[in-house]
């Protein structure tokens, strides 16, 4: 969409803010991507170079500032588009990082990891499969994490990056391949009821519809199931958002 082609003010139905770490380059891209022209996303950063333990948790300090200018647009909700940020200290962290941005933004806030959460009990989940692109350090906090929230985690799978310009390079071929190799390789797919590909920075919501064709079964990933969540929030109905199975849930 151009800026000639974009919506005149009086016809946006929505405001979006978008919270993302500072070389994060797919979620503003598939957000904008899966919503109407009249529902507008209007980003903010946080430092952040390498996925790395002491970078997530040094990166949540810009968190509340960066909710509180998005509130000055005049958004209807705010997203913190982080799945590792969201869920570096444990379970209670995420509720507590949504309560911090609302109250700065002045409007309803929803958090990656916890809006994971929503999606999958939306959609009845209790045994999950987990791709990711991280290292071993955050793939174990990932795992305690789902755990916690009473999820069976049956497999976890990750690439190893730290760099999130590599992550961001990933593709949905990628996706597909990894989701496969993960779920194919440990024998888990018939006892599965989700599985969900990790980060958003990891180009996959694309490959939602084939994984869901092959898999038989719901197939998440994080901006799919952010963007689910803050359009949730919102207030917002928004018809034809990719995301495969998800999409047809409501909200809790």
């Amino acid at each position: 969409m151009t800026d000639a082609d974009a919506p005149d003010t009086a016809d946006v139905r929505g405001r979006l803010g978008l919270i993302v770490p500072s070389s994060n380059t797919t979620a503003e891209p598939e957000f904008r991507r899966s919503l109407p022209d009249d529902v507008t996303v209007h980003g903010a950063r946080m430092a952040l170079e390498a996925v790395t333990v002491g970078e997530l948790d040094a990166m949540s300090d810009d968190a509340a500032r960066a909710a509180e200018l998005l509130g000055h647009a005049d958004v209807d909700a705010v997203a913190y588009a982080c799945t590792t940020g969201s869920l570096l200290h444990g379970p209670g962290f995420d509720a507590e990082l949504e309560d911090r941005l609302s109250e700065a933004a002045g409007v309803p806030a929803v958090a990656t990891a916890r809006s994971v959460v929503r999606a999958l009990e939306a959609l009845d989940a209790e045994r999950i499969a987990v791709v990711t692109p991280y290292t071993a350090d955050l793939d174990a906090k990932e795992r305690e994490f789902f755990e916690a929230a009473g999820f069976a985690v049956a497999s976890i799978d990750g690439r190893g990056l730290e760099a999130n310009t590599e992550i961001g390079a990933l593709t949905p071929d990628d996706a597909v391949r990894q989701v496969l190799e993960c779920v194919d390789g440990g024998g888990d797919g018939d006892e599965l009821d989700a599985v969900f590909v990790s980060c958003t920075n990891y180009r996959s919501l694309a490959a939602v519809g084939e994984l869901e064709s092959k898999l038989g079964v719901p197939v998440l990933t994080s901006n799919g199931a952010t963007l689910w969540d803050v359009c949730g929030a919102a207030g917002l109905e928004v018809d034809g958002i990719e995301g495969g199975s998800l999409v047809e849930r409501d909200r809790h």
